[in-house]
């Protein structure tokens, strides 16, 4: 049973949220389509790999011919992109493509420039469009992302994701106007005030609209805000960033524990500065590394149980989101959506179905893929378990909603906890509902296993070890009511106090 908490609240987020993003035109064709789709790129020199490779260092495009789908778009622009997506050792690079590069005006169902992503370090193929498809789904600004093959003068160079550009066909889809700055948060965005000089942030952020005008006072004043405003925090960033939004970005980078982001390694984001709102809107950006793949020195345990607060150590290197958790009505709409989101959205329920159904789509592709990262056994094994350290897709979103589902029973949400743990410790409980008692069974190698009880209002009120194989745990006394076992550190069971 699925109990849901601060409901009023819940529908008080979804209306101002659902009044920013702009009904979205480009591109909607191409990525509706339940299809893997086909990019050839043609080139006529004959020594076309090594022009792209010493193009590289200098963010050049060669020309070239793209069909897509059976559409030739000539005289394009072709680049490779990325940095340890293309410097690893394989010859399956990332590419950019422009389709105006070169003076045509082509388009692809509306779109001019996008990204063909590798998927360097993914067995599964999942993780990228699996969050970049739940970005979009909860209306938050993000790429769209759809499969594809793609062929170098008719050799299959295997599956890739076709990724949308962040540009001004971007901003005017998600917020109805191109006109405002939009700068990237790299190579190292972390919004620290280096001063009020203008050119101190330019090696840390790229400016990517207006670059003519070469106007940076915006990004300063919001940094400025970010960081300066004392005891004034709060409406200094209401009047200067969308909050709303931007926490639900920040939730879900949490949520697929995707620490190649702003709150992990302080960066892959872009902010725009909407100039109808006179507000900054977050934009997320290169969701590769979602599902827990860049783990900042973290175990798998640690990276599943990332508290829904996390900020990087040392937490003044984030100042947004250091200081955005010391202001109660932020962090209480933080765990808000946190709560929305893992009653139902994310959840093997939710997402199963769905991970399924894109395996079936691209498995024959994968398999044809004779340059992919992994193996056609890593591809399956991924799907549900691990591949060494790469955490498997539906086992990390069972053990992660279970995890942030205990979190939120101790901040005040109750939602629905999965029952079936699967890694090492096979715990059973029951009854449920229980009158005077819970039984609780080990069936683990360990010695001795530590037994929590908290109540529905997060309180702990029982905790005691164990070293039997079963343990009959007294609740007699425990009002009526919900209560949470936690069974040492990554096994969590909801059960029911009845008279």
């Amino acid at each position: 049973m699925k109990l849901r908490k601060l409901l009023p609240l819940f529908l008080l987020l979804t209306s101002l949220f659902s009044t920013k993003i702009k009904a979205q035109t480009e591109g909607d064709i191409f990525f509706s389509q339940a299809m893997v789709h086909d990019v050839y790129m043609t080139f006529t020199q004959t020594n076309y790999w090594d022009s792209l490779v010493a193009y590289k260092p200098l963010d050049m495009y060669l020309k070239g011919d793209v069909t897509i789908d059976g559409v030739l778009y000539p005289n394009v622009g072709i680049k490779f992109k990325g940095n340890s997506s293309y410097s690893n050792p394989s010859t399956k690079k990332p590419f950019k493509i422009d389709l105006n590069e070169y003076g045509s005006t082509s388009e692809l169902d509306g779109l001019k420039k996008f990204n063909l992503n590798n998927g360097f370090k993914d067995p599964s193929f999942m993780r990228e469009k699996v969050a970049l498809d739940f970005y979009n789904q909860q209306g938050l600004a993000a790429p769209r992302c759809a499969y594809t093959r793609v062929y170098l003068n008719g050799t299959y160079w295997g599956l890739y994701m076709f990724v949308e550009e962040a540009n001004k066909t971007f901003l005017d889809d998600r917020f109805g106007n191109k006109q405002g700055n939009m700068f990237k948060g790299d190579p190292n965005g972390d919004l620290k005030w280096l001063g009020a000089t203008e050119s101190s942030y330019y090696t840390k952020y790229e400016l990517h609209t207006n670059e003519t005008v070469n106007d940076w006072s915006d990004l300063v004043n919001l940094i400025d805000n970010i960081n300066n405003s004392g005891t004034n925090f709060y409406d200094s960033l209401e009047v200067a960033l969308n909050t709303n939004t931007f926490i639900r970005h920040w939730a879900a980078m949490n949520l697929f524990v995707n620490l190649d982001s702003y709150i992990g390694s302080g960066h892959n984001y872009f902010i725009y500065h909407d100039t109808l709102s006179d507000k900054f809107e977050w934009v997320t950006w290169d969701a590769n590394e979602s599902f827990g793949n860049f783990n900042m020195g973290l175990t798998n345990t640690q990276l599943k149980n990332l508290t829904m607060y996390h900020v990087s150590s040392p937490s003044s290197n984030r100042p947004l989101v250091q200081k955005m958790l010391t202001i109660p009505s932020y962090k209480q709409t933080l765990t808000d959506v946190f709560c929305q989101w893992l009653d139902y959205d994310f959840s093997n329920a939710a997402l199963d179905s769905k991970i399924d159904s894109l395996a079936n789509a691209i498995r024959t592709d994968v398999y044809a893929d004779g340059i992919k990262f992994f193996s056609n056994a890593d591809f399956e094994t991924n799907l549900t378990s691990d591949v060494g350290m790469i955490m498997g897709i539906k086992t990390f979103i069972t053990d992660r909603s279970n995890f942030l589902a205990a979190e939120l029973f101790t901040n005040g949400c109750l939602v629905g906890i999965n029952e079936n743990i699967t890694e090492t410790n096979q715990i059973n409980v029951y009854p449920n509902p229980a009158n005077d008692y819970v039984t609780i069974d080990f069936n683990s190698n360990q010695n001795e296993n530590l037994i929590c009880i908290y109540n529905s209002l997060g309180q702990e009120i029982s905790r005691m070890n164990s070293s039997n194989t079963s343990e009959k745990v007294d609740i007699s006394i425990f009002p009526t009511g919900m209560y949470l076992i936690k069974v040492n550190e990554n096994s969590y069971f909801k059960f029911q106090k009845i008279n």
